[in-house]
């Protein structure tokens, strides 16, 4: 079958139209001819524009699909932008490793060309350096004496530390690196267990190293609380979503992040807006919320909203694939370099002139692209459902009804271009179920995104993940 080249099929369409205007402005065509032809072409119009969007093969460049990588944002005072890794690592190392670190001399003592002494020649030295690593585990047995009193015959027993409460346990270093494994590495149960045989000799139960994952999980717990107030108070933050598989069944992880250190992640059974409800982050934030356009967001009246501009363009390009619409063209432009003027002044925001100027060149692209696209057909007496309309209509409309929140970053320094902040922190968790699978039951899922949330934050402020995890463990967290 051959293939539909768009430019061809769209200049063939306009021809014909061109054709028919010039018979109708001659006399030619009687009015009931008009009428059809008129409601025909508007048709045909509708139908090529949907039809070439369908054709159209998305990926990260044109749509929502998420980049693996984007551009760094540069177009906000808060945000540091989307490449950040956060604080550098302070060089800090857990408690429980050792380094064994030896030196040796190699005597020069004599010439290997004519044999003189040169014990008392002086000398410089070139250095070669290996590092290797040697597994050692650490077997600690603890016996207390029984004795029973000769005067009262009482048996008495002495007392275990207080970190030895049963007849087996593992220790922090153990317990930490089990969790490491499989909440940052993504390791499956099954190969995390037998890489810590490999290396200690010990078969450890996959319940045990689940149980090291519901200890973390409580330890968090005010943590999270603590975390979860700091959020609130930021002055912007983003938000996304993504469905993640929870024993065979679908739920959702929302993040909310603000600033560098409060990203806050919650599994739901359910989405939209009853989900935002159990969450009680959104309800109750006073900011501006950065997120992609999910109608659920502008339910909430409460504070500010912000459109991630990488979705804008990147639909945008689409449509300019698909339908070459001038409209489509000149705005991604427009966005492109009122992004770039704002991420290259010092302010980062446009002045009063400046953002009028902006509004009025907004204003009159969507009108052209009214006038540009074909028009929607008026919906038949009696007929359910909606009109179908392509994505390029339904994008236009989005960009004429959320103009504020579209133009936000260029008006307020505090607010970013791009939504790719919080894209970020939620793609490892699809990265998590590609590799390991989905969650046994819920309780699982809800220690990931607490777990999580805890180690990235930890992580923006340079602290090694192990000792995150440590400290949690240890009850060292405080007012952290």
């Amino acid at each position: 079958m051959a293939s539909l080249d768009k430019t061809s099929v769209r200049s063939q369409v306009e021809k014909v139209r061109k054709d028919f205007e010039q018979l109708r402005s001659d006399g030619k065509v009687s009015p009931e001819v008009q009428a059809i032809m008129s409601s025909m072409l508007m048709i045909v119009e509708l139908i090529l524009a949907i039809f070439l969007e369908r054709t159209t093969k998305k990926n990260s460049a044109n749509s929502s699909i998420p980049p693996s990588q984007t551009d760094k944002d540069n177009s906000s005072l808060t945000d540091p932008g989307s490449k950040g890794k956060g604080k550098k690592a302070d060089g800090e190392t857990v408690k429980n490793r050792r380094t064994i670190e030896t030196l040796t001399i190699v005597p020069v003592d004599y010439c290997d060309k004519c044999g003189a002494n040169l014990r008392q020649v002086g000398c410089t030295h070139e250095r070669r350096t290996k590092i290797d690593i040697i597994f050692e585990k650490v077997v600690e047995h603890v016996e207390v004496e029984i004795k029973q009193c000769p005067s009262c015959e009482r048996v008495i027993k002495g007392k275990f530390p207080v970190d030895m409460p049963g007849p087996l346990q593992y220790g922090l270093g153990v317990q930490a690196f089990i969790i490491n494994l499989l909440a940052c590495q993504m390791v499956a149960l099954k190969r995390a267990q037998a890489l810590v045989y490999s290396i200690i000799d010990v078969v450890i139960a996959e319940a045990t190293m689940l149980q090291f994952i519901l200890r973390l999980h409580a330890a968090l717990e005010n943590w999270e609380v603590r975390a979860t107030e700091k959020l609130l108070l930021e002055a912007v933050m983003h938000v996304d979503e993504t469905s993640l598989r929870v024993d065979k069944t679908n739920y959702w992880i929302h993040i909310a992040f603000g600033g560098w250190h409060h990203p806050e992640k919650n599994c739901t059974e359910s989405g939209g807006i009853k989900a935002m409800e159990e969450n009680d982050i959104i309800p109750r934030y006073m900011g501006k919320l950065i997120h992609d356009c999910w109608a659920s967001y502008f339910s909430y009246s409460n504070c500010g909203h912000g459109l991630c501009g990488s979705h804008l363009l990147r639909e945008l390009t689409f449509v300019v694939e698909t339908n070459r619409y001038r409209w489509a063209r000149r705005m991604k432009r427009l966005l492109q370099a009122t992004y770039k003027r704002v991420s290259d002044c010092e302010k980062k925001c446009l002045d009063d002139r400046e953002y009028a100027r902006l509004l009025k060149c907004y204003r009159k692209i969507l009108e052209l692209g009214t006038l540009e696209m074909p028009a929607i057909p008026d919906k038949p007496a009696g007929k359910r459902g909606r009109i179908a309309k392509s994505d390029a209509h339904n994008l236009l409309e989005r960009l004429q009804k959320h103009e504020a929140s579209v133009l936000l970053f260029a008006r307020d320094p505090l607010v970013p271009f791009t939504n790719n902040r919080g894209e970020r922190d939620l793609r490892m968790s699809k990265v998590k179920q590609k590799v390991s699978g989905c969650f046994r039951s819920e309780i699982y899922a809800h220690a990931y995104c607490r777990i999580t949330s805890y180690l990235q934050t930890m992580a923006y402020k340079g602290v090694n993940p192990m000792i995150a995890i440590q400290m949690a463990l240890a009850g060292e967290l405080g007012g952290e």
